[in-house]
């Protein structure tokens, strides 16, 4: 016990952002054992009989319109995930991103170690972000990430990144931009309140993509892809590769936290899932679910991007809250109205904590 007495996790952490090559560093360096910094003794085995696999609905746009939103309304209502086949975004976009975001995190340390920054400065930052809202706060992630903004305002300035990976991320951005419109009017018709009242009440951009990389990690079991959280989005879209390590909280039914369960990859899928500030646009209709990951591999890193569909309208008159259509009688607004900023200023303050939206329900007894 000495030794984890004596063991100062702020000078570790230092060390090791300054290092500036993140967790994929580690694996370069030929690490048998799993710094201190990443250890949690929260983490269940991934191959832990509580966690079991489960069919994540599938929802097919080449089905007929009415059909696509029933499977829309009912996943997104039931499970807040679902996978999105023949969606029209070339597989070969898809494919070349995945594999562009790869290329970033496995380029020489030299070449990636310039980017990193735990602050998102400018358009394009790289960095193992902290789990946890005091910054560096322990258990670091076993993940490196690479994040990119698309807007607001005139194009970014992406020259920082190697050619190929930049012009595979564009191209998947503008393809997913397309796609994420689609997704907006058929949830909006899912909530009964017409094809463009989701635009029309916010503008939904998809400008913030995080391509994530879990390396191999020699003891998987001992360590965390990314802590339960739920996302600061009105939805996101995700694609990866085959690896797997994504896991859903399921709900049990009386209000607690349920099992987790796998989500396993579905070829040429895309994933979606709702986010907060859609369960609360929804006035709770639809859900917002409990997610992580978790290290599966010692040998093969997991690939994935995410791309967060938000709203564009961010001013301070822009405010947010349950569609005046979802609020009745029988169901009052379960949330008070709020902007963009303080949205956000509670998601930094909390976290990946769910209070980032509890503080926002209105009491009962009001």
């Amino acid at each position: 016990m000495a030794a984890t007495k004596d063991y100062d996790a702020a000078a570790a952490l230092a060390v090791f952002h300054e290092s500036r090559t993140g967790v994929r560093g580690l694996v370069e360096s030929s690490a048998t054992a799993v710094p201190p910094v990443f250890l949690t003794a929260a983490t269940p085995s991934p191959q832990s009989p509580g966690t079991t696999a489960f069919a994540i609905p599938v929802v097919d746009l080449s089905l007929p319109r009415s059909d696509t939103v029933a499977l829309v309304r009912a996943a997104a209502r039931s499970c807040g995930f679902f996978h999105v086949i023949n969606h029209g975004v070339p597989a070969g976009v898809v494919d070349s991103a995945v594999s562009a975001a790869r290329a970033f995190h496995e380029q020489p340390r030299a070449a990636r170690s310039s980017l990193y920054s735990l602050e998102p400065v400018g358009a394009v930052a790289y960095s193992t972000i902290p789990n946890a809202p005091e910054q560096g706060a322990p258990p670091l992630p076993w993940r490196d990430t690479l994040r990119v903004r698309f807007g607001p305002g005139e194009a970014p300035d992406l020259g920082c990144l190697p050619a190929a990976c930049r012009d595979a991320l564009q191209e998947y951005q503008r393809s997913l931009t397309e796609f994420g419109k689609e997704m907006a009017g058929l949830l909006s018709e899912a909530l009964g309140v017409g094809t463009e009242r989701l635009e029309q009440a916010m503008q939904v951009e998809g400008w913030l993509m995080v391509c994530h990389y879990y390396p191999p990690c020699p003891e998987p079991a001992r360590v965390v892809g990314s802590l339960e959280h739920t996302d600061p989005s009105l939805f996101t879209v995700l694609a990866q590769d085959g690896v797997g390590g994504l896991q859903v909280r399921r709900d049990d039914g009386n209000g607690g936290g349920g099992e987790w369960v796998d989500v396993a990859p579905v070829t040429g899928a895309l994933l979606v899932n709702i986010g907060d500030v859609l369960k609360v646009v929804s006035n709770d209709e639809l859900k917002s679910v409990e997610h992580r990951v978790v290290i599966k591999s010692t040998q093969d890193a997991r690939v994935s991007i995410a791309l967060f569909f938000n709203p564009a309208k961010r001013d301070k008159s822009d405010l947010f809250g349950p569609l005046p259509e979802l609020v009745t009688a029988e169901k009052p607004a379960r949330y008070r109205s709020f902007t963009v900023q303080e949205f956000m200023s509670s998601r930094r303050e909390h976290g990946h904590s769910r209070s980032s939206i509890e503080q926002f329900k209105v009491s009962s007894s009001q």
